[in-house]
């Protein structure tokens, strides 16, 4: 916090070079142009550090979360004797689990420290992820995944939480997209896996779905030990980097937030996330695109079978829509960054998903090829519009403890749609899954326009302050975000 004050107690407005005005402090670091290649070398270095890890334990999460669809295409509805009803509620109360948690574990991650909260949810999950194995009744099966959802809700807002705390706001849109990325390929790995692991049905008296989560919850929980040796918790401790590159990186993530600079815990940062309006008007669209991404990951060994697929075959033909998929998220990330520009990136690629569901529903009768194709759209669409979507959030909220919990709160929010997926689409009713995928999407598409519009006009706003205004909204503690210094990623 004692940053923040001096800082603001210090801000005003000059004119610059170009006749503009801008916001100026007496120690705002204008002094500060380090080497762009000494830069790239340490941004690089921490690439090489952090995102394979992080990539391998969302890719493991994310297989371990929706398995559950490669596992009931292997016999586990029939040896359960689930009805359609029953196997929904055991996709839908995972995430009443994870969306419980959500909040309360970004909170602890602020407080223990991302390596060691991480790395222990990650055991949990890991091994709950075995014992699915040993489910017997449809009640057994809720449980587990209950508390799977649980501890799994440490890692997607914590790793985008570490991303931002090693990244600039302009340099976190691809890390998120290559870092997401890994879901798209739990796709089409989990796809591939899952044919394989099938052939292994009566080894040991096992059925293959049994051993489709034994074989791909122990990767988890070797990882874990991995990850709590390297997983750094912050620059200023980061193990891999050297005194004068922590002090780099820390200094250029001091410039890049401006104002919003507070690092410790704070209880009135956390209490403003429930007041702020961004809140809200992230949260509805994120939870409108993540209902029909996560109906899609469950159900989409089920709906590529109803292309007259085999069970096996249904496994492997998830895989190209999948590839596609990771190609276009890598590549809108890329775009966002090098724009600087959020909106666009989440809209487009939104707008793309429901031409592609629009395409499932008018070629419906059409051959298998054709509907495949509109499926491929509709996959690549979705999932490639988080990135930007999430970059969205963490780039927009200032000061540690609210960024964490603001980024909790939404994602949470938003995980109520993964509650929601496992009901779009049931039996004999797939165009009715559809057509409601594609209605959600349609109001994300334009709550998304209207948000970029809202921060476009704020920055506006904030640039044509007086020094009067400018002093009069610069006054108080912990406004992160709210200073008037603070410029909106739109």
């Amino acid at each position: 916090m004692a940053i923040e004050t001096r800082r603001r107690s210090q801000a005003g407005i000059r004119m610059n070079e170009k006749g503009n005005k801008e916001i100026a402090y007496e120690d705002d670091h204008h002094d500060f142009h380090p080497d762009p290649a000494v830069i790239a070398r340490l941004r690089r270095k921490i690439d090489w550090h952090l995102l394979p890890l992080l990539s391998l334990m969302y890719l493991f999460s994310f297989l371990d979360r929706v398995n559950i669809g490669n596992a009931k295409v292997a016999g586990l509805e029939k040896d359960l004797n689930l009805n359609p009803s029953e196997y929904s509620w055991a996709l839908s109360i995972f995430f009443i689990g994870y969306i419980i948690a959500e909040v309360p574990s970004q909170m602890l991650l602020k407080k223990v420290g991302p390596r060691k909260w991480i790395s222990g949810c990650m055991f949990v999950w890991g091994t709950l992820t075995m014992l699915l194995a040993a489910c017997k009744t449809a009640a057994s099966l809720y449980a587990t995944r209950f508390f799977l959802g649980i501890f799994e809700a440490a890692l997607f807002p914590g790793a985008v939480f570490v991303i931002s705390l090693f990244y600039s706001r302009g340099e976190q849109a691809l890390r998120n997209g290559l870092f997401f990325s890994t879901a798209t390929m739990a796709g089409a790995f989990g796809g591939i896996l899952a044919y394989g692991i099938a052939q292994m049905d009566g080894v040991r008296g096992l059925h293959g779905w049994q051993w489709i989560f034994i074989l791909e919850g122990l990767p988890t929980v070797l990882l874990c030990f991995v990850t709590i040796i390297y997983l750094p918790d912050y620059p200023q401790t980061a193990h891999f980097l050297s005194q004068d590159e922590r002090d780099l990186a820390v200094k250029r993530l001091l410039v890049d937030a401006g104002p919003a600079t507070q690092e410790e815990f704070s209880w009135p940062q956390a209490r403003s996330v429930f007041v702020d309006w961004k809140v809200y008007m992230h949260a509805f669209p994120y939870i409108l695109t993540m209902t029909p991404l996560y109906a899609l990951a469950l159900f989409l060994p089920t709906l590529v079978r109803e292309f007259s697929f085999d069970p096996i075959t249904s496994q492997l033909m998830t895989a190209p829509a999948y590839a596609v998929a990771c190609l276009a998220t890598i590549l809108v990330a890329v775009s966002s960054d090098h724009y600087r520009e959020r909106g666009l990136h989440y809209a487009m690629p939104t707008l793309l998903a429901i031409l592609g569901y629009i395409l499932l529903i008018v070629l419906e009768h059409k051959s298998a090829a054709v509907r495949y194709i509109g499926l491929t759209v509709t996959v690549t669409g979705v999932f490639s519009a988080v990135p930007s979507m999430v970059a969205w959030v963490s780039s927009n909220f200032g000061g540690h403890t609210k960024r964490a919990v603001a980024t909790g709160v939404i994602i949470s929010f938003g995980n109520c749609g993964g509650l929601i997926s496992g009901h779009i689409y049931t039996p004999g009713q797939t165009t009715r899954g559809h057509v409601i995928s594609l209605a959600m999407l349609c109001v994300s598409f334009c709550l998304i326009l209207l948000l970029k519009f809202l921060y476009s006009r704020e920055n506006k706003r904030r640039r044509n302050l007086t020094p009067e205004e400018f002093e009069k909204e610069s006054q108080g503690e912990d406004l992160c975000d709210w200073h008037p210094a603070f410029v909106y990623i739109s």
